[in-house]
């Protein structure tokens, strides 16, 4: 009578590892899925990564990635002095962020000895924690006045850069010198 039974109520699962799956499958899986599940229903509300503001967002996204500048070109050149005011006295007054200060010959001097041009090269490209200086309110030559300023109060004999000889008025004074 046992063995009609045992018989009766044998089941799909067999052995222990049967069992481990149907485990799995009928408890693991479903919990994975439901997560899942709700992660991409959740997912349309949350902002992109570091968007905390969208509307902040949206503008940072659109704004004006140019800008047009409209100069006078026949300006008179600013001396070196002015230069020094408007654009280095800021950190070369101070000292800021390892910048020799204006006058200090003990930290003008190595620099000094690179020569004009190559001190020049380092205000207009940058140096250091110094940003390139070309391109902003002042050009070139004044950027060059402004160096010669600094280096002749540390003790250099640097004459200060004369404005460039318009093309056109090089070309009368080549050709008079000529006859």
């Amino acid at each position: 009578m046992s063995d009609t039974h045992d018989a009766a109520h044998t089941g799909p699962i067999q052995n222990p590892r049967q069992l481990l799956v149907t485990v799995i499958l009928a408890f693991v899986l479903p919990v994975f899925a439901i997560i899942g599940l709700v992660m991409f229903v959740t997912s349309g509300n949350k902002p992109a990564t570091g968007a905390a503001n969208p509307e902040q967002a949206v503008a940072h996204r659109i704004q004006k990635i140019g800008l047009v500048e409209i100069r006078d070109a026949n300006r008179p050149l600013r001396a070196g002095e002015a230069v020094y005011q408007g654009q280095c006295a800021a950190c070369h007054a101070t000292g800021a962020a390892g910048a020799p200060k204006l006058g200090d010959v003990a930290t003008w001097g190595p620099r000094l000895q690179t020569g004009f041009e190559a001190l020049v090269h380092s205000a207009l490209a940058g140096k250091g924690a110094m940003p390139p200086q070309g391109g902003g309110e002042f050009n070139d030559v004044e950027i060059a006045r402004g160096v010669a300023y600094m280096a002749n109060a540390a003790g250099a004999k640097f004459e200060e850069p004369a404005a460039p000889a318009a093309e056109g008025a090089s070309a009368p004074a080549s050709a008079a010198s000529g006859n």
